[in-house]
C-alpha cells in the first residue's frame, strides 16, 4: 500500500527536521491538506508553503483542498508544485468542468466526499477521475477517531472501479494507524494518508510496515 504522511500532523516549530523525517522514511506520496476557515473550521497553509516544500522534497504532492471555490486557485496550486489536486464534492455543483480544468492544467484530479455524503453521488464522475479521498473522520483537525462507515463506501469505489474498467486510485484519511490500515486495505484502499501516527513515532519505521500490508 502507498503512504502519504499528512504534514497537518508535523510539528511547525521544527518544520525542517519534520521534511527531513518525510524525506528519510520513503513515504510515496506528502499530503498536504489547505483549509482556509470557511469550508473548514480550520486555517492551515497555501501554495506559498508548498512551493518551498517543492524545493526539497522529491515526491508526489498530494494537495487536499479542503477550500470554498478552489477554482479561484488552481493556477496557484499548480504553480507551487502539485501533482495531485482534491477538492471537496460538497463546494462545488460544476465537477465536470472543474475536474477538466484541473487536468488540463498538467494535474491529477482528485474528488474528496466527507463521512456524511453518500459514495454514490459522485458516480457520475468517476470515468473522469484519477483519484477518490474518501474521509475516514469530519475534515478539519488531526488526531480524530476512525469512523468506519467508511469502509462501505471503500468497498462500493473498489468494486465500481473493477466493474467497470476505471483507473482511480482509492484514497483514506482520518485516524489512520496500522490497525485501521488494515481495515481499508482489505476494503480496497490504495493510499493511506497518515499524520498523527506517523509524526509521534518512528517515521521509517511505521512507513515500511503500512507499506508492507
Amino acid at each position: 500500500m502507498k503512504v502519504s504522511p499528512s504534514l497537518l500532523a508535523a510539528d511547525f516549530m521544527n518544520l525542517s527536521e519534520e521534511v527531513k523525517r518525510i524525506k528519510d522514511s520513503g513515504c510515496d506520496y506528502i499530503h498536504l491538506d489547505v483549509m482556509d476557515g470557511n469550508f473548514v473550521p480550520n486555517i492551515s497553509f497555501g501554495p506559498g508553503i508548498i512551493s518551498q516544500l517543492k524545493q526539497i522534497l522529491d515526491v508526489p504532492f498530494d494537495v487536499h483542498l479542503m477550500i470554498n471555490n478552489p477554482r479561484f486557485y488552481l493556477n496557484e496550486f499548480k504553480k507551487a508544485g502539485a501533482n495531485y489536486l482534491t477538492y471537496h464534492y460538497e463546494v462545488s455543483d460544476n465537477h465536470h468542468e472543474l475536474i477538466k480544468e484541473i487536468k488540463d492544467l498538467g494535474m491529477r484530479a482528485g474528488l474528496s466526499i466527507k463521512p456524511n455524503t453518500k459514495v454514490e453521488e459522485i458516480v457520475p464522475y468517476l470515468n473522469d477521475l484519477d483519484l477518490v479521498l474518501v474521509m475516514s473522520v469530519e475534515p478539519g483537525f488531526g488526531g480524530q477517531k476512525f469512523m468506519d462507515s467508511c469502509l462501505e463506501k471503500i468497498k462500493f469505489l473498489a468494486e465500481y472501479k473493477k466493474e467497470h474498467g476505471l483507473s482511480y486510485q482509492i484514497e483514506v484519511d482520518g485516524g489512520i494507524n496500522y490497525e485501521t490500515a488494515k481495515l481499508v486495505k482489505n476494503a480496497g484502499v490504495e493510499i493511506v494518508v497518515a499524520g498523527t501516527y506517523l509524526f509521534k513515532g518512528d517515521m521509517v519505521k511505521l512507513v515500511k510496515e503500512l507499506q508492507a500490508l
